[in-house]
């Protein structure tokens, strides 16, 4: 089982390792976004604190288009 605490700092690098790319900064928030080469955009605020909240992770992971949030929390583990 995969722990259920990351900071910001972590997700970021993860999705950076999935192509999505910064798209943004506003404070302590940073935009990214992904574009699948068949046109689909997705779009994710990531808040850049040092633990986010369980349900600031999952709206991430929604955002990101996760189907499973426990594999979305592996693979965070995996990537970062």
């Amino acid at each position: 089982m995969s722990r259920r605490t990351y900071s910001g700092r972590e997700v970021v690098k993860a999705l950076r390792k999935m192509r999505y790319r910064p798209a943004g900064r506003t404070g302590s928030h940073v935009r990214l976004v992904y574009e699948h080469p068949d046109g689909e955009t997705r779009r994710v605020t990531v808040p850049m604190h040092e633990e986010l909240a369980p349900g600031t992770l999952r709206k991430i992971a929604e955002q990101a288009g996760a189907k499973d949030f426990d594999r979305f929390c592996e693979w965070i583990d995996e990537l970062s």
